[in-house]
């Protein structure tokens, strides 16, 4: 039982004390006036009843304080004394357990080696201060704290037991000062040794009166320190138990004395002091002013109070309210600019917050401020993701503001060695702060203070999509290039000479050779180019006339390609659809360093895209792309609006800028024609920019860092970000009647079927002209007629009079030598005819009988073509004929070929 309140002299030995009794299992009965000071952490194995309040009471007692007064926020201060790591701790715990209730804030937790450890309350917005040391440590601090201006009319400390000690004030300690104190007279001590004296008396009746302790007594004589008796004593832990559970009768209005498992009391009741000025106003001193009782509902009772710097009303317990001048730059969905109610000159609640758009020297000092807010060339509304974040932050820091547009319009960059628009104004110190989309880089960071950024972003490039385009060789697109070289180059052609190899060595087949030779064979019409028509044709499903195969081995080689041609046709068609839909094309940039962009001038036509002067954008291209920043003056605008506006209508390919603001622009396109493609360049982000060496940094630091913890800045980036943007709408426009460039594929198609048609007839022109000469003193085996039967034919005779007599038919001369040539020939014809019958009668008078003979024409060949013998040129013509005879009929055949050619 101790009442002195020499806390860190006497702590020491206590603490030794009962870390001994514990090792040797004796339970202590205790009553020490610094019980604060021991660390539950090293006595926690004690058998320890403490009959004093505890550290947790003080805890709760001290934050009962701030809930009664409003203060939600404050800082925990301590010095190394013992056991402040176990305050720290209760403070904590107690915070935790009020939550539901009544929301507290630990702005900062300080262990004070040394004065210069408070300049983190200096940078804090903390002005309520719970303070656990002993008091000369207390001393030494508060006057820290008054050098450092914490200590004033602002500032509430509200302290523990230990710094108030024997109630003695100490010139140093501020007035205004709140604590908490239990009595620790001797009077008080003689109190709690008489309720020692019956916890330790109802506990040894407790423990002889169990059944189960018939064998177990309460003498320690087996105990001994040397080597032949036992350490520790077993039924010590036991007997603990009963004195825990003891409950003995307190005071008149009091409740019973019981105790925690940990030993502490259930019920405690603290007085709440408070340092003011004496009577004579000499000197301070500690006043108790209220009562804190643990029990009860309403545990706090206070009665008046002197406040700190003597004031009647106690401080808001928040940082005092301060006036920022606030500097911005529009650009939507950051900060979005619109005219005031023209009659009551303010915003509507969806409208946001009045903000100057007029510079400075245009506002007179004799102005009407009322007429002005209705001129929207002064005064207009400002709303958008940042005005919503500084709402915010004017709520919790608890200032005012002024909003103001900046002069030039210019966000900030080096020009001519200067720094222009934003950031001249915060090198200046013409603002306080800036608060729009203002991205963070190594310059702008090197003359300003920037905040943690609220938004990642970075330089993003958006195009316009061309939709209803349907690729011109989508016909092609349901097989890769391997596949139809597959197809084309291996089936089409192994088909091929497998149906005309297995035709030709088939016995049921046809012998093409044995026909040209043997015109008695029935016509058989079958060759190499009959059979890629046959492949084709079955490939493709066509109606069209084909020569089949005659032998059973090619005919199943043909149904086999016919089985291959339902598989292909039915996987093509299926895939065919997904290509043929309504596309959507675009300029597909992989981001700022596109070689297309980078090296403008290297792809003709050259693209046209552009950004807007001055810019983070536009400096970052100056720095690293010299080449695409000196092309892109010509396109550059004046503003983002005018830019994704230009690639609208096609006046741009592209247009370069913040990738943020680019994806807003896209999400709020109806039409959903605008896209932003390729990866980010320089990713940085958005941050809060100060005049170097703000004040104000880690006040909005720390703001931040809760929004985005607590998930505000992501509701604010989900309600702004989000755009009109209508996928669906596309769909339905999908099912319009297609126009003409839609299906231009089927058109190409059939144009190049055309080129290759016309390439065919020159070749064939070609032939005729120069190769079938050569070709056919050559083929002696008809072997061309393997390839083509019209081929092999050209080379015959019989080929050569069909040819002639078409060309006969058809011939019209068109100059006056053809028609003198064309009568000549024809009249030496007739002259023959008719020297061919002065003959005949000469043979009559002679007696010699002429041969029935007839000179076959061109029009008998052609139409004795289907007979299976050639038609007879001479009639009746023995084979015992004359020489005389043999003579005619050579020259009457070389007339009627004469005539055929013709």
């Amino acid at each position: 039982m101790m009442n002195n309140e020499q806390f860190g002299h006497s702590t020491a030995s206590a603490q030794y004390f009962l870390q001994l009794a514990g090792y040797l299992g004796i339970p202590v009965i205790s009553w020490n006036a610094d019980n604060s000071g021991l660390e539950r952490r090293a006595s926690q194995s004690t058998l320890q009843l403490q009959l004093a309040p505890s550290i947790e009471h003080q805890s709760a007692a001290m934050l009962s304080i701030l809930e009664r007064y409003k203060w939600h926020q404050f800082s925990v201060v301590t010095s190394q004394i013992a056991g402040h790591d176990d305050f720290v701790q209760a403070v904590r715990e107690r915070v935790a357990e009020m939550q539901d209730h009544f929301k507290f804030t630990i702005l900062n937790s300080i262990v004070v080696t040394r004065t210069s450890d408070l300049m983190e309350l200096v940078n804090s917005e903390a002005r309520v201060m719970l303070l656990y040391a002993t008091q000369t440590e207390a001393i030494t601090i508060l006057r820290a704290a008054e050098e450092m201006k914490l200590t004033g009319e602002n500032y509430v400390w509200v302290v523990s037991q230990s710094v108030i000690e024997k109630k003695d004030a100490h010139s140093q300690f501020p007035v205004g000062m709140l604590g908490v104190h239990f009595d620790t007279s001797s009077a008080a001590l003689m109190n709690e040794i008489s309720n020692a004296i019956k916890i330790y008396s109802y506990g040894v009746e407790a423990y002889l009166t169990d059944p189960a302790n018939r064998d177990r007594r309460l003498t320690t004589q087996s105990l001994s320190c040397e080597d032949e008796g036992r350490g520790r004593w077993d039924n010590g832990e036991i007997f603990f138990k009963y004195l825990r559970n003891v409950s003995i009768e307190g005071d008149l209005n009091k409740p019973n004395i019981e105790f925690t498992a940990d030993g502490d009391l259930k019920s405690a009741e603290l007085k709440i002091m408070n340092l003011r000025p004496s009577a004579n106003n000499k000197n301070l001193v500690w006043e108790e002013i209220g009562v804190w009782k643990s029990w009860e509902t309403q545990k706090l009772d206070i009665r008046d109070i002197a406040w700190p710097g003597n004031s009647h009303a106690p401080p808001q317990g928040v940082p005092e309210k301060f006036h920022l001048k606030i500097t911005f730059l529009e650009e939507a969905p950051y900060i979005n600019l619109s005219p005031a109610d023209p009659v009551s000159g303010k915003c509507l609640m969806d409208r946001g917050v009045l903000c100057r758009v007029a510079a400075d020297h245009e506002m007179a000092a004799d102005i009407d401020v009322g007429q002005a807010h209705r001129n929207e060339s002064f005064y207009q509304c400002c709303s958008g993701f940042c005005i919503d974040l500084l709402e915010k932050f004017a709520e919790e820091l608890g200032f005012t503001y002024e909003l103001v547009r900046v002069e030039d319009g210019k966000w900030g960059t080096l020009e001519n060695g200067k720094w222009n628009g934003l950031i001249a104004d915060l090198v200046n110190r013409k603002t306080d702060m800036v608060l729009t989309s203002l991205m963070i880089n190594t310059e702008r960071e090197a003359v300003v203070d920037f905040s943690e950024p609220f938004m990642e972003t970075g330089i993003a490039i958006v195009v316009a999509k061309r939709t209803g385009i349907i690729s011109p060789t989508a016909f092609l697109e349901p097989f890769d290039t391997a596949s139809w070289m597959l197809v084309g180059i291996v089936a089409i052609q192994a088909a091929t000479f497998m149906i005309f190899l297995f035709e030709w060595l088939s016995p049921s087949g046809y012998d093409m050779k044995l026909y040209l030779q043997n015109t008695n064979v029935t016509p058989y019409r079958f060759s190499l180019f009959r059979t890629y028509w046959l492949v084709w044709a079955v490939l493709f499903q066509a109606a069209v006339h084909v020569d089949s195969p005659r032998g059973f081995t090619s005919r199943f080689m043909t149904n086999v390609w016919a089985l291959f041609a339902v598989v292909f046709l039915a996987i093509y068609t299926a895939n065919l659809a997904a290509f043929m839909i309504t596309r959507e094309e675009f300029h597909e940039f992989s981001g700022l360093n596109d070689s297309r962009l980078v090296h403008p001038y290297s792809h003709k036509p050259s693209f046209k895209f552009g950004t807007i002067p001055y810019s983070h954008t536009d400096s970052t291209i100056h720095k690293y792309f010299k080449e695409m920043h000196y092309y892109m003056k010509q396109y550059n605008k004046t503003s983002v609006a005018d830019g994704v506006a230009a690639v609208l209508n096609g006046n741009l390919d592209s247009f370069i800028y913040d990738g943020t603001v680019l994806d807003y622009l896209v999400a709020q396109d109806e039409d959903c024609r605008l896209m932003t493609v390729g990866s980010w360049y320089a990713m940085t982000g958005y941050g809060l920019a100060f005049s170097r060496n703000s004040k104000y940094v880690q006040m909005f630091n720390k703001r931040l860092l809760e929004f985005r913890a607590n998930g505000d800045l992501e509701r604010l980036r989900r309600y702004w970000m989000t755009g009109t943007c209508r996928p669906g709408k596309q769909e339905h426009k999908s099912s319009d009647p297609l126009a003409l460039e839609q299906f231009l594929s089927a058109f190409l198609l059939l144009m190049a079927g055309i080129l290759l048609a016309a390439l065919l007839l020159l070749l064939e022109h070609v032939y005729f002209k120069y190769i079938r000469k050569r070709l056919a003193k050559k083929d002696g085996g008809h072997c061309c007629a393997l390839i083509s039967l019209s081929m092999g034919k050209s080379l015959t005779f019989r080929g050569a009079v069909y040819e002639a007599t078409e060309i006969l038919k058809k011939h019209r001369c068109n100059d006056p030598i053809c028609d003198t040539h064309l009568w000549k020939v024809k009249h030496e014809l007739d002259m023959s005819r008719l020297r061919v019958r002065q003959l005949e009668k000469v043979m009559d008078k002679h007696g010699i009988k002429a041969p029935q003979l007839r000179l076959a024409s061109s029009s008998d060949l052609l139409n004795h073509h289907h007979l299976k013998e050639r038609p007879p040129l001479l009639g009746n013509l023995s084979l015992a004929a004359s020489a005389q005879d043999l003579y005619r009929w050579s020259y009457k055949t070389e007339i009627a070929e004469m005539e055929t050619v013709l």
